[in-house]
């Protein structure tokens, strides 16, 4: 039998009813649906201006990740900011990978931005747009951008990129260790599931639940502190079921062969080249990044052949780039200034 926390039971009923309201307060920018294929969802957010910025922004969240932390709530809300600044706002929505998944490789999530762009096009009428990707997909935006021959992409935003696999220097010792097998991974459960990706998160920084958890229990009296803590947690929790065959590319080709930074990643046959990119870039990293350190993302900008390319190093941790005070006040009205005179 499980025993009661005193302290934790006192605060039971009004926890549960703080935890409800933060959930219908989470993803609540009015949108709506310009295209599915499968699992994927292309929405479009609706304009909250009277003028509107010509080029359309493209977000493109990592698969493994849910993409509500670019819409945590009203004023903590990324996208909400953007549309109110009066950009036109897409977002590619993954979905959850099921059984059937287990061979969804790198292409198929590339063919899903193609896809994607032309719809963005159609919708939107305008030919160029922005893509920007946060984490591991900022790595599908670096490879598309690098291999696209469309000119569709105007700029590119990249948020936390992950390119230089030795970089992620814990990720790599694990892989290349004896203590994990990636492979015997993949055909024991040809998905990848959830909870071994937020244990692998876990991994990463072992006591950040544990002083999480102290810090909410000094602060319980402090509602909107609490809600805000617990959006974040929701959030990392919140750890997507991996395709057996994207998992493995990534591990294989990006972690332990660094193939994107040799230019030797393959996607249909063809070799992605950083330096094949042009359009203007942006890269914002985190200082104190455990899942996405700076030696794993550094590289990006010094190997694109942007002559318009530029790399910001903000305090903080993952993220801290795309929600939390230090986003809203700080590093989202540093993305519009960047984004301003480049989408008109």
């Amino acid at each position: 039998m499980m025993l009661h926390n005193p302290l934790l039971d006192e605060h039971n009923a009004e926890f549960s009813a703080l935890v409800q309201e933060m959930v219908k307060e989470t993803a609540v920018t009015p949108k709506e649906l310009v295209f599915a294929q499968g699992t994927m969802r292309l929405y479009h957010y609706l304009p909250q201006t009277d003028d509107v910025y010509r080029v359309p922004l493209l977000l493109v969240m990592s698969m493994v990740s849910k993409p509500y932390i670019f819409d945590l709530s009203p004023g903590q809300s990324f996208i909400e900011y953007l549309v109110r600044q009066g950009f036109d706002i897409y977002l590619i929505d993954w979905g959850v990978a099921r059984s059937e998944h287990k061979g969804f490789g790198v292409s198929d999530y590339l063919d899903g931005i193609s896809v994607c762009i032309d719809e963005v096009q159609r919708h939107s009428g305008e030919p160029e747009l922005t893509l920007l990707g946060y984490c591991l997909g900022g790595v599908l935006t670096a490879l598309h951008a690098a291999l696209d021959e469309t000119r569709a992409i105007k700029n590119l935003l990249q948020i936390a990129t992950p390119i230089h696999g030795p970089g992620m220097s814990l990720q790599h010792k694990l892989l290349t260790s004896q203590g994990l097998d990636p492979d015997l991974l993949v055909d024991t459960f040809g998905v990848v599931p959830s909870h071994m990706i937020e244990g692998a998160f876990q991994v990463l920084r072992p006591l950040q639940k544990s002083s999480g958890q102290a810090l909410l229990l000094n602060n319980l009296s402090n509602r909107e502190f609490v809600k805000a803590h617990l959006r974040l947690v929701r959030w990392g929790d919140d750890a997507l079921p991996f395709p057996g065959k994207a998992f493995l590319e990534l591990v294989h080709d990006l972690v332990v062969g660094d193939k994107v930074v040799q230019g030797e990643f393959e996607v249909h046959g063809r070799k992605a080249d950083l330096s094949a990119i042009r359009m203007p870039v942006l890269h914002v990293l985190a200082e104190h990044d455990h899942v996405v350190p700076f030696a794993s993302s550094h590289p990006l900008v010094e190997m694109v052949s942007s002559p318009d390319k530029e790399e910001w190093v903000i305090k903080g941790g993952h993220v801290s780039l795309v929600a939390g005070v230090g986003a809203v006040t700080r590093t989202w009205p540093r993305m519009v200034e960047w984004l301003t005179p480049r989408s008109l």
